[in-house]
């Protein structure tokens, strides 16, 4: 009975992380509430990073098309300068200069963020936040496709994803909002933010291998782990989709709502 109840918290915490990864309304923030609410003192990387590359896995198969397009297109134009390629070779360096400082950032302070702001009420603030962002920018319609990016912009997109390393902050959230907030449409504000993703999802997994290792529950947690790892798989996939649907008719606005009613009932009762 005790592995059940142990079983069904691990589905709970791996539906959870699947749901909120792709949405503008953090995942790490809503672990930190549900692993509160479920009594599971969840230390260590390892399950972190198991979730996250169950949701990894997810996101990269619905954008396998693109991911190949750039590689593809990349590795030509450097080969021949066809200027065909280029658009598709710029999006590629964007993406790796927006992934820039989130990873001097990360390498530098992320368990220091982690420690100092992992409290539910560092995840209420920050969904607040993140609330009055999507509210500012919920009607902006910006004209910059692929083939329009700066420097500038990736720099400024990147920044905002290091500043989801504060728990409560949503990647997706800060990355999508800033790419829409620099001019970007929303289709090309969506394919950008989870390109930076991507290689910092890909990061955290390589350096994060030791932790999965040497994870003193790996054994005795093994099934609750395999059980989280495939509902965040599953979960991420549809929850991808339909956040894809939700960017493409502009709603927004209903994820501002849920960032407003979530953070003043965390300020209140917990």
């Amino acid at each position: 009975m005790d592995n059940f109840v142990l079983w069904l918290k691990y589905l709970i915490l791996g539906i959870i992380q699947g749901f909120t990864e792709p949405i503008p309304v953090s995942s790490s923030g809503h672990l930190i509430i549900a692993q509160q609410l479920l009594g599971v003192d969840q230390r260590g990387l390892a399950f972190e990073i198991l979730t996250n590359t169950a949701s990894l896995i997810a996101i990269g198969y619905i954008f396998r098309q693109d991911i190949n397009r750039l590689i593809v297109n990349t590795i030509k134009y450097m080969r021949t300068r066809d200027k065909s390629y280029k658009s598709d070779f710029l999006f590629a360096m964007y993406v790796v200069i927006g992934t820039v400082p989130a990873v001097i950032i990360g390498l530098l302070f992320k368990d220091q963020i982690e420690s100092y702001f992992s409290s539910v009420r560092t995840v209420a603030i920050s969904l607040l936040i993140t609330g009055v962002a999507l509210w500012l920018i919920r009607n902006l319609q910006g004209r910059k496709r692929d083939g329009d990016l700066t420097v500038k912009d990736a720099l400024i997109v990147g920044l905002a994803q290091a500043v989801a390393l504060i728990p409560g902050i949503s990647r997706s959230g800060s990355t999508v909002i800033t790419s829409i907030a620099v001019g970007m449409k929303q289709e090309t504000a969506l394919r950008f933010s989870f390109m930076l993703y991507i290689p910092i999802s890909l990061g955290g997994l390589v350096l994060g291998v030791s932790d999965i290792a040497n994870d003193p529950n790996r054994a005795s947690l093994m099934i609750p782990y395999l059980i989280a790892f495939i509902a965040t798989l599953i979960v991420t996939y549809y929850s991808m989709r339909w956040f894809m649907n939700i960017m493409a008719r502009g709603n927004l606005k209903y994820f501002s709502y849920y960032c407003f009613v979530a953070g003043i009932l965390l300020l209140i009762f917990l």
